[in-house]
């Protein structure tokens, strides 16, 4: 994102900001303070004026915000998809039975259940030379990454796209977010960098999301497509052990978007989401 400013006349000083979500690494996500743990402490500072803007991974974001703040630009999409690493350099289907897979995701975990019961899900926390580094040392059999990652990072490694009819992704997943104080001059030069097609395709994610709710505890993805004026959305809940799931796969119109978006969460809930997800939080609740 800065060197994006910087092509275009603009310079910025970066501030690098470490939160409780990089620093509690020994701990999954949902054990934490909730879902926008790496969030909130740069809310704080950016209302507080301390700094202009923040990047953040659109997923991270709670779908409910602060008022005075806003996302000024959602950048162009990297892969929104899964990845598998297999410490043998075998694939999903090849894993041995009661092989021990890593993921930080509730979403992953149930997903790799409903389609293979045998395996067990281990929480994997870290950065993803982190993470890399324990596949290698034996701790995993094989862990589970978002690909955008591995494409930021420049890492050439064997690996297999997830398919994504089964491993439907997160809401916002390879997407990057810069946000601003509302009103400010921040907001006016980050939103140069925005991208309208990715922010269609989130911004429908994130209403759904918003609209099924539970937070980072329940399991749930949304991904969104557009073309040609309408966009495929590939929905669904899921139990915590992946073997209840309620899914839905529609195309609707990119005009008016918004009612459409809301109208499929809705759908998901009344089809037995609702149940789901209140099955998930009483269920990590008692954690």
């Amino acid at each position: 994102m800065q060197e994006q400013l910087r092509l275009l006349g603009i310079e910025t000083e970066l501030e690098i900001i470490k939160t409780s979500g990089d620093v509690f690494v020994d701990k999954p996500l949902h054990m934490l303070s909730g879902w926008g743990v790496f969030v909130a402490e740069l809310d704080e500072r950016m209302i507080a004026g301390e700094i202009d803007l923040a990047v953040h991974s659109m997923k991270d974001i709670p779908t409910k915000r602060p008022p005075e703040l806003t996302i000024s630009a959602v950048l162009k999409r990297d892969s929104p998809y899964d990845v598998m690493v297999c410490r043998n350099g075998s694939r999903l289907k090849d894993l041995k039975e009661g092989a021990v897979v890593g993921t930080s995701s509730m979403r992953r975990s149930a997903q790799l259940r409903r389609v293979r019961p045998d395996l067990q899900a281990k929480t994997l926390r870290g950065n993803l030379q982190t993470r890399l580094r324990k596949l290698d040392q034996g701790d995993y059999d094989a862990i589970m990454l978002a690909e955008a990652g591995l494409q930021r990072m420049g890492y050439q490694i064997d690996c297999t796209r997830l398919d994504p009819e089964s491993f439907v992704p997160s809401a916002n997943q390879g997407t990057i977010v810069v946000a601003a104080k509302k009103g400010t001059e921040g907001e006016r030069l980050s939103g140069l960098l925005d991208d309208p097609h990715t922010r269609t395709e989130t911004m429908i994610e994130r209403t759904i999301l918003e609209t099924v709710g539970g937070g980072c505890v329940v399991p749930v993805a949304v991904h969104a497509e557009a073309k040609d004026g309408q966009a495929r959305v590939l929905a669904e809940v899921l139990s915590i052990n992946g073997k209840g799931f309620v899914r839905v796969d529609e195309m609707i119109p990119l005009n008016g978007y918004e009612d459409r978006a809301r109208t499929l969460g809705r759908k998901l809930l009344e089809s037995g989401g609702r149940e789901l997800v209140d099955e998930a939080v009483r269920i990590v609740g008692a954690r």
